[in-house]
């Protein structure tokens, strides 16, 4: 029994774990790289096995983010044809992400080689997109939706079971029973785990045992500010920026962040804290994941059920507006005061997010409000780490933006909550995987782990590395 690491090995994007027993092999995850101009081209060379794909009996999916399902159609493409297991929610959101993904990788590829057209780059030099809307459509007949908490047989010799992660809509913390040579072991993939007592979700479920565990460790170097001190920042960057007369542009990613913070907004308009705001949440993806968690009201937590009902009572408190077309997205570009704009991506690297910052970034009296984590190249890291200007569509845009980065409204469990879950183990698991992770934070969450808990056998991975199991 092995498995081999194929992204998310001391960085954050690519979470792709390659399982080969004596009886088959399978893929956890499916994620696509992102952040700089090597992202694509590592997205090219990912999943090279060694062996056909067409060989792999089946792929499992922890939640639907990019970065854990975006290269799930190129895989189908490269003849894989397995079930694709997902929980209910995951299965409705992968076909809303990786169609969109896939629009957005044919217009790039169509842009950019428009572009060096028009430079007279010389022939042959063609981009081509890593999958197309068809290829997509194509691998989402592959899903296969478990419920939580309901034991599946994905192939010979594998048990599974999926629990509630509590990081966005249908996360799941993946158990598996692995049998081989007459024996069993139990291996646990935490996908990326939540920060509980926070809105929307429901907390974390906590595991009691493992024999090897791989855990993410996004946030495994720091902690997040409570939600107390977030609502405070939060209210008093939006109310300065009023004040000053701009616009709030926020990054957010289209599937659980940006109902996270529609839920935020919501509360503190109703408990009196901000103006009745006019928010603009410009990006279809986001509109159908939002109907989508509308449908999946058993996996909401109590409060937010709630509150969904108060402001069906109260729908100009705040007014919230849909943003479908191109026309109006592009007529938001005129308004220069007063409105609260939610976008995507959350990593500020596609979508109509650039377009709003291109026309706000260089006006001192808006504000640009971070809400998620950005991987290193970003468009959005760059913005975090105080860079001057940056480029967005080949032309240079002076930041003269305030920004604010609202750590606390992470979907990822900073250190403390990954310790405390880890401390639901009754002993250490043989071996301990640290994924999910830039480099220092996972090296650095791995010796946390082995002082504070006392574990062995700790590994933070590389990519491409192939770990043996007894």
């Amino acid at each position: 029994m092995r498995i081999t690491f194929l992204g998310a090995a001391e960085e954050v994007t690519g979470s792709c774990f390659l399982v080969e027993t004596g009886s088959g092999r399978f893929i956890v995850d499916c994620g696509m790289f992102q952040g700089g101009r090597e992202a694509y081209r590592k997205n090219l060379s990912a999943l090279s096995f060694g062996f056909p794909p067409k060989e792999l009996d089946f792929v499992i999916l922890t939640h639907a983010h990019l970065d854990h399902t975006g290269l799930l159609p190129r895989l189908v493409a490269m003849g894989f044809r397995g079930p694709v297991y997902v929980t209910p929610a995951t299965g409705d959101l992968i076909e809303v992400i990786l169609l969109d993904s896939a629009h957005i990788q044919e217009k790039e590829a169509e842009w950019e080689n428009r572009h060096k057209r028009d430079r007279h780059v010389r022939r042959g030099w063609e981009r081509a997109p890593l999958y197309t809307i068809n290829q997509a459509r194509e691998s989402l007949r592959a899903r296969r939706a478990i419920a939580y908490d309901k034991e599946f047989i994905p192939g010979p010799g594998v048990r599974g079971v999926f629990r509630d992660a509590g990081h966005i809509l249908g996360s799941a913390i993946l158990e598996l029973w692995l049998e081989e040579g007459g024996h069993s072991r139990k291996m646990v993939f935490s996908g990326d785990i939540g920060q509980p007592a926070r809105p929307v979700l429901r907390d974390p479920t906590a595991i009691r045992d493992a024999d090897y565990l791989v855990i993410e460790s996004t946030y495994g170097n720091r902690i997040h500010r409570n939600l107390d001190d977030t609502e405070n920042e939060l209210v008093e960057a939006i109310w300065e920026t009023f004040r000053r007369g701009g616009n709030v542009i926020m990054p957010a990613f289209a599937v659980g962040r940006t109902q996270e913070v529609l839920y935020l907004l919501t509360a503190l308009v109703r408990a009196g804290r901000l103006p009745p705001l006019t928010i603009y949440v410009d990006s279809p993806m986001a509109n159908t994941a939002t109907e989508l968690t509308l449908r999946h009201r058993d996996l909401l937590d109590d409060e937010t059920l709630e509150l969904i009902e108060w402001q069906r009572r109260h729908p100009d408190r705040p007014r919230i507006r849909f943003v479908q077309e191109v026309e109006e997205s592009i007529g938001l570009n005129n308004i220069r005061s007063g409105a609260v704009i939610l976008a995507a991506s959350g990593m500020c690297e596609a979508g109509r997010i650039k377009h709003h910052l291109r026309h706000n970034l260089a006006r001192h009296e808006c504000a640009i409000i971070i809400t998620g984590f950005q991987a290193a190249g970003t468009l959005g890291r760059r913005l975090v780490n105080g860079a001057r200007s940056v480029r967005i569509f080949g032309e240079e845009i002076p930041v003269r933006a305030s920004i604010h980065t609202i750590g606390g409204l992470s979907a990822h469990a900073d250190s403390e909550a990954l310790m405390d879950w880890l401390g639901h183990f009754g002993c250490p698991p043989r071996r301990t995987f640290v994924v999910h992770g830039e480099a220092a934070t996972a090296h650095g969450f791995a010796e946390a782990i082995r002082n504070r808990l006392g574990w062995d056998g700790v590994d933070v991975p590389q990519y491409e590395q192939t770990m043996e199991l007894a």
